[in-house]
């Protein structure tokens, strides 16, 4: 549980950066708050489409997600 909450404390901030970075290489014409603005909707939705998956993944692997554990 330690691993995973330190490869997501990493990940999302890394990716943040990442993206900051590339659109502000990318479209300099931009201000730093339409890339930080991107940025931040582009890290959001990547969080969405993992944290979706994995309730699909829990949900298909439990026979009742209420009483299984």
């Amino acid at each position: 549980m330690l691993l995973t909450l330190t490869w997501g404390a990493l990940f999302f901030p890394g990716l943040f950066a990442l993206c900051t970075w590339g659109l502000r290489r990318a479209r300099p014409e931009w201000t730093d708050t339409d890339c930080v603005m991107i940025s931040t909707r582009l890290v959001s939705s990547v969080q969405a489409v993992l944290a979706t998956g994995s309730g699909i993944i829990i949900i298909r692997s439990c026979s009742d997600v209420i009483t299984d554990s």
